[in-house]
């Protein structure tokens, strides 16, 4: 079969070595993505000088937000919908809800953005770390199931990039050892999991809605749950710990004031007709470039599992192989791509323990808590293997067959841009 890539474009000069770049800015899709019905939408709910939302379930659910979390819901397959003020409180809501307590641990993925895991000790409970799995980035069963102690209560898993990790087996984990089982969907908006939406495998599941998210609406979060019992104990700590059944003025709970405002109602209300389209687009576009780089070789996408029947995209993950490109290393790959005019990047750049954050706590006889923390798989993907390309990329068809173009051509020329690399680090060394 022939190439898909043309000739005279592999065989064109890289930018990283004075060629002209492949990608222009024009090819970028503009995000996000708006218009009238947005504004529209706005101006209905300033109009209406109702721009709280508050009360019992019943009167929140009839305001814009409510829809928008009915319709969010539905799309995932779950009965209950809350939305919060943004992804965090989501999490830390999930595990207050859902019973963690102080000293209690929660085990969390080391491959994540660092709320996956300080959610944790800001509900009072111990994160527990576990590795990923080098062919997905996805926290492994395995090692979830090798870290359960007398003390775990919960297992938090992020669908990292929107590719969710092997649910058959990790609710299969929960249940087993009676774990509460808290799916961090920020990445995945509109994922499916076997004709199954994300958010709805384990007892909550939490969504972002922030800026650079799927679904945006600036900042905003969710959480969906299928449990009357926990939807019940949601509401409550979200709304001051306030219970349905008393007074207005009557506070049961020390909890927060989580409630999102009507005016992000609004935005997330058209916004989520706007996303399963997107989505759709994202999916053919990504299965696109997952050919072009099988058949390029060196950087190859993330294993294909048939159990993903619908993929929601945060960012779209491959795996570098150095030993395709001369050597190079994964940091000079990444400079030539973005030289090319490409969105390329390293996903966070480190596992979480690795931050200030978790290097710097102390247990209760004041020793380092995460010291001897070992993640090596997450390690190699990070310091290794890992690129990553934002959704937005996903959009443009022009900006897909431009990235293949780009590897094709830097792999073509990759001795010398190796060797480029190898000189400027003599010389800042």
């Amino acid at each position: 079969m022939p190439s898909a890539i043309p000739t005279h474009l592999v065989r064109s000069k890289p930018a990283i070595l004075g060629g002209a770049p492949l990608a222009t800015p024009r090819m970028r899709a503009k995000w996000p993505v708006f218009g009238n019905p947005e504004r529209d939408a706005l101006l209905r709910v300033l109009n209406s000088g109702k721009w709280w939302r508050g009360g019992t379930r019943v009167e929140m659910a009839k305001g814009v937000t409510g829809r928008f979390e009915r319709a969010f819901a539905k799309w995932h397959g779950a009965r209950h919908g809350l939305c919060v003020t943004n992804g965090t409180a989501a999490l830390e809501l999930a595990l207050r809800a859902g019973g963690v307590e102080p000293g209690d641990e929660v085990i969390v993925p080391s491959l994540s953005f660092v709320v996956s895991a300080t959610a944790v000790p800001l509900v009072g409970g111990i994160a527990v770390f576990a590795d990923a799995d080098p062919e997905t980035f996805q926290t492994s069963p395995e090692s979830i199931e090798a870290l359960i102690t007398r003390k775990t209560r919960a297992i938090v898993v992020v669908h990292y990039g929107g590719y969710p990790p092997d649910l058959d087996r990790i609710t299969r984990i929960a249940k087993k050892h009676k774990l509460l089982l808290v799916e961090d969907c920020a990445h995945a908006q509109g994922t499916q999991w076997r004709g199954r939406g994300a958010g709805t495998w384990g007892d909550a599941g939490t969504f972002s809605f922030q800026m650079s998210k799927a679904l945006p609406a600036g900042e905003g979060g969710i959480v969906l749950s299928n449990s009357d019992v926990l939807a019940e104990k949601l509401y409550s700590y979200h709304h001051l710990g306030r219970l349905e059944s008393q007074g207005f003025y009557d506070f049961h709970r020390l909890a927060w004031n989580l409630r999102m405002t009507e005016w992000q109602g609004a935005i997330l209300s058209e916004q989520l007709k706007r996303v399963k389209k997107q989505t759709l687009a994202k999916m053919r576009n990504a299965c696109l470039l997952s050919d072009r780089l099988e058949e390029i070789g060196g950087l190859l996408p993330l294993k294909r599992d048939p159990r993903i029947t619908r993929r929601g995209y945060y960012f779209y993950g491959m795996r570098y192989d150095a030993s395709a490109f001369a050597g190079m290393p994964k940091a000079a790959f990444v400079k030539a791509l973005q030289a090319e005019g490409l969105p390329a990047g390293s996903g966070y750049g480190r596992p979480i323990q690795n931050n200030p954050v978790f290097q710097q706590m102390r247990d209760e006889r004041g020793r380092l808590r995460y010291a001897k923390t070992r993640t090596p798989n997450a390690d190699r993907i990070c310091a290794e293997t890992q690129i990553t390309m934002g959704h937005t990329a996903l959009l443009s068809r022009e900006l897909i067959e431009a990235f293949a173009g780009a590897v094709a051509r830097i792999k073509a020329h990759a001795p010398q841009i190796a060797a480029q690399a190898r000189g400027k680090a003599r010389l800042a060394g």
